[in-house]
């Protein structure tokens, strides 16, 4: 299998980019500040947090009843992990200060032996690790180790790192294979990616093997959650009565699943994992069954918009090509975790299609799960939606056609932060003699490769454009091979060095090879990436005879602003050409497309529901704005697949 390939870390990375530079300043001047309210239940008109009231009622300081979901101390993981991911890119000394303060607090609602969950310490202290199907206490502790690790990343602290040691210990001494622990696992997986991490900072193999346990044992032999559900009455979730193991991807051992199953966010974060254990146990034969966990999804269960998980009904994989438009789920955490997993797998193999995913998840499905402002968030993202059918106690009540600013279950928008916080881990990887630029987002680098430091500066154009700039400087010349990402959607990529054509690079696996010495170096790319209509599988029963349009990384829809009512009731010829047009004040910046189409006259009377009469048509102009800005102007329909004249 070999070395694998590692991230930069973050504060060697400063992002400079046109397009992604609104995002990150959002981050710290609106989500985190946004988030630290709602956590403290600041915020006016949206479903309590709860959050810091539970902490301080676990650490003896308030009297009450715990509130809120079973997993909700993840709010506060996930926000500390943004934080962490911040600082470390900009150093704030009044957000880590408040950060401190939290973290003395989960300190101090941490129990004597270790451990550290306010669900069970307020609620329920008799039943601990009683109910690992519905209680989320894994989960919980997973999400806590993510934070910690990325605060002492941060900021060299190690008392968040020390808090969730001591809570792993406690899990360490509890779960295993040995006589009189329990041999179960998580039902909501997450601990397993977050022991690898514990691992790689303190070094300590317990965690590690921990988290081998975990994955190695899901599957085998009686369903653990079956069996545990014999043990106690009733369930945390009412709709997890007549439980089915496919949906916590137990229904197998790992290394026999081929298809995604279940819940949507638990196998990408297990398949995490997975891939993190190939390679620290050298297991090719883990590393197989996350390639075909991956090709199932990706070419068979996965939305152009990458949005994973089509059933509004338990969050989860249904079937092959099974991807129905208005009524799908896709929701944002799990893209987020298809991003996570696609990394880890292109880290391994050094294969660029992994990183094609990750950017098509980055540019679609995450972002659009989060408002131009910064203060409202989608949990679910369809691919068409009209207001008037979104009625709740029907199968799209799941579906809002605009965005909230909060959730009861709101993993979604810390989850959102702290990826938009982390987006430098994507941009790089370093090989021992090697720099790989997987996505062409402006910034500014420092790192260390083969004994040399190397400087290295990317200003581009895209999404606008399809061309970058990449300057690399060193002190004294020095061997170097630079692997340069040629994305699916490229056309005629061309590589400069120094102003001359390279036509001798190497290409594998989706990468440009160039190797030599460098001291100063500019290298441009450049390729097109016109705008082009697409169309699905015809298995996907639900798109036969329509069209979708992509340009570069982003998918674009139509929105009821600008074409009218009644959307689904347009179709277009898609051998026209898409004009392509940058409007600076639309949307922060973005580039349209407009287009000709017909659309069904509405020449039938209202009471007429059925009729004989002949379907008129006539001509219109439309435009199209990419996805993920969609329902940042007035409430409407949306539509990403058109009908197309056959």
């Amino acid at each position: 299998m070999g070395e694998k390939l590692e991230s930069i870390p973050l504060r060697k990375i400063q992002i400079q980019d046109e397009f992604w530079n609104k995002y990150i300043k959002l981050v710290k001047e609106s989500i985190i500040p946004y988030q630290w309210k709602i956590l403290n239940d600041l915020v006016k008109d949206v479903e309590p947090s709860h959050c810091i009231h539970n902490f301080k009622i676990a650490a003896g300081e308030l009297e009450g009843e715990f509130e809120g979901a079973v997993f909700q101390d993840t709010d506060v993981a996930k926000w500390l992990e943004a934080v962490a991911y911040s600082l470390e890119c900009n150093p704030d000394p009044e957000l880590e200060r408040l950060a401190d303060e939290t973290i003395e607090l989960i300190g101090r609602a941490q129990q004597k032996d270790g451990y550290l969950n306010t669900y069970f310490t307020i609620k329920e202290p008799e039943g601990r690790f009683k109910n690992l199907e519905e209680g989320h206490e894994l989960y919980t502790a997973g999400h806590m180790i993510e934070a910690a690790v990325a605060y002492y990343n941060a900021t060299g602290k190690d008392k968040f790192l020390s808090i969730v040691s001591r809570f792993a210990d406690l899990i360490c001494e509890t779960f295993g294979t040995e006589e009189g622990k329990r041999h179960g696992y998580p039902g909501h997986q997450e601990i397993e990616l977050a022991l690898v991490k514990l691992f790689r900072v303190t070094k300590r193999k317990k965690y590690l093997t921990l988290a081998k346990y975990f994955i190695d044992q899901r599957g085998v032999g009686s369903n653990y959650f079956l069996e545990e559900e014999k043990q106690r009455e009733g369930h945390i979730f009412p709709e997890f009565k007549g439980y089915d193991p496919k949906y916590s991807q137990s229904h197998l051992p790992v290394r026999e699943q081929e298809t995604a199953e279940g819940h949507a966010v638990r196998a990408m974060y297990m398949y995490c994992a997975m891939a993190d254990l190939s390679y620290e146990y050298q297991d090719k034969e883990l590393l197989t069954a996350c390639k075909k966990l991956w090709n199932n999804v990706v070419n068979k269960r996965m939305y152009i918009t990458g949005g994973i998980g089509s059933s509004g009904m338990l969050e989860r994989f249904t079937t092959d090509y099974d991807l129905p438009n208005d009524c799908n789920y896709s929701e944002t955490c799990a893209s987020i975790g298809m991003a996570l997993f696609g990394k880890r797998m292109a880290e391994i193999t050094k294969d660029a299609s992994y990183m094609d995913i990750v950017e098509k998840e980055l540019y679609n499905n995450v972002l659009s799960g989060i408002s131009l402002d910064g203060t409202s968030f989608f949990y679910v993202n369809p691919l068409e939606v009209n207001p008037d059918k979104c009625i709740s106690r029907t199968y799209r009540e799941h579906v809002k056609f605009q965005r909230q600013k909060w959730f009861g279950v709101a993993c979604c928008p810390p989850n959102i932060a702290r990826t938009l916080a982390s987006l430098g881990q994507y941009l790089y990887f370093a090989g021992d003699d090697a720099l790989y630029v997987n996505l062409y987002i402006g910034n500014k680098m420092s790192e260390t490769i083969a004994g040399n430091e190397w400087n290295v500066e990317l200003d581009t154009k895209l999404p606008i454009e399809g061309k970058s700039r990449l300057h690399i400087a060193t002190e004294k010349e020095a061997d170097l091979t630079i692997a340069l990402r040629i994305p699916s959607y490229a056309r005629h990529f061309k590589v400069e060095k120094d102003g001359e054509t390279v036509k001798d690079y190497i290409e594998k696996d989706g990468y440009a090879y160039l190797t030599g010495r460098f001291k100063e170096t500019e290298i441009t790319i450049t390729f097109e990436q016109p705008a082009v209509f697409v169309r699905a599988n015809p298995k996907v029963s639900e798109n036969i005879g329509k069209v979708a349009i992509i340009r570069g990384p982003m998918v674009y829809c139509i929105e009821e602003l600008d074409n009218g009512r009644n959307l689904p009731s347009i179709y277009v010829d898609s051998a026209q050409k898409l004009k392509e047009q940058y409007e600076e004040n639309l949307l922060g910046g973005v580039v349209t497309l407009t287009f000709q189409g017909e659309k069904l006259k509405e020449n039938w009377k209202e009471e007429e529901l059925y009729s004989e009469r002949k379907v008129l048509r006539e001509a219109v102009s439309l435009k199209a704005v990419p996805y993920h800005v969609w329902a940042n102007r007035q409430p409407g329909e949306m539509l990403v697949w058109i009908k197309e004249f056959l």
